[in-house]
């Protein structure tokens, strides 16, 4: 990484951490370090601040930093993939693969489905699905408004069959689905950050072998195939990279859109530069950043009214994606 790009990356992670400290803190400025640090490594249930600090704030902040950065990484990964700004995890139906999965075992009321295991579980085999789908589609078609629509279509074919699913479930079960479906930061407790950071530090260790094969595609598929990469295993290993990050963060956060669609194109037009290396750290820089930012609002905001994070992201994320239309096309 030159200069220039240390430089950058540098600034937008002092951005993040001031972010990530505004977050922690419930949106004011604080500086509770000595809180912080004992909810960590000298908890106290008998500590009120203690208890709002682990098993709230810093969940919180940890899932937002985490969800933000793997959306990021994966709507980059298919973007490459595809050679398409306009695809991402939502766009192209993997965040509904996902989303059926997690719907299908809420609304079931089946026991292991609904553990932590169950539901990353479906969530992950749900986005492998519909990855592999839409990577056979692409097979076939070459246009990347045609491949958008299939994307489209199979996320409104996903959504009618949860209806159908909501029609015939339990008010309770009805009501947390529903909740889910809003997208939220809030889903996720102290206990459960362990086995998130190990499916995240997988996907992140799977992007080392990911880096130099994804460079040679932005030259073309027979560039890429005559420098010896087997393209086919390789599409499978992105497609099964980026199911591990859409689906983790769908099965914890809901379907969170347009994170993953509009991050990646700041981040190349911000760093001017096809490395893979450096646009997989600034997407995840950027989209932790993004999705802090979208979150702190919606904290700002709790006194007044309860606002669904979705709804955020589409408010801030809908103009740049019309705005990268308007610009690429």
């Amino acid at each position: 990484m030159t200069k220039s790009y240390r430089s950058v990356s540098y600034a937008i992670l002092g951005v993040l951490i001031i972010f990530a400290w505004l977050h922690l803190n419930g949106g004011r400025m604080e500086f509770h370090f000595s809180e912080i640090w004992n909810s960590l490594f000298n908890f106290s249930d008998q500590n009120q601040d203690l208890i709002i600090y682990r098993e709230v704030r810093i969940p919180r902040t940890f899932i937002a930093i985490i969800a933000g950065a793997g959306l990021s990484i994966a709507g980059l990964l298919m973007q490459t993939l595809f050679s398409n700004p306009l695809a991402g995890p939502s766009v192209l139906g993997i965040t509904s693969g996902s989303s059926l999965l997690v719907a299908i075992s809420m609304l079931t009321g089946i026991s292991f489905f609904a553990s932590d295991y169950g539901i990353v579980a479906v969530a992950l085999i749900g986005a492998v699905i519909f990855s592999l789908i839409i990577l056979l589609f692409s097979m076939f078609v070459k246009s990347h408004v045609s491949l958008l629509l299939i994307g489209i279509m199979l996320g409104g074919f996903t959504n009618a069959i949860i209806q159908v699913l909501q029609v015939s479930s339990k008010a309770t079960q009805l009501k947390v689905f529903t909740l889910w479906g809003f997208g939220s930061m809030q889903q996720v407790s102290f206990s459960q950050i362990p086995l998130i950071l190990a499916i995240f530090g997988l996907g992140i260790i799977s992007l080392v072998f990911l880096i130099k094969p994804l460079n040679l595609l932005v030259i073309g598929e027979k560039s890429t195939r005559l420098l010896g990469i087997q393209l086919q295993q390789f599409r499978i290993l992105i497609i099964v990279v980026t199911a591990i990050f859409a689906g983790l963060i769908t099965a914890y956060c809901g379907p969170i859109s347009f994170i993953g669609l509009a991050v990646p194109n700041i981040v190349k037009i911000l760093y001017k530069t096809q490395n893979h290396l450096q646009l997989i750290i600034g997407s995840a820089l950027i989209g932790a950043i993004s999705l802090l930012f979208c979150d702190l609002i919606v904290l700002w905001l709790e006194p007044w009214i309860l606002l669904p994070l979705n709804g955020v992201t589409a408010l801030f994320g809908s103009p740049i994606v019309v705005w990268i239309i308007l610009k690429r096309f």
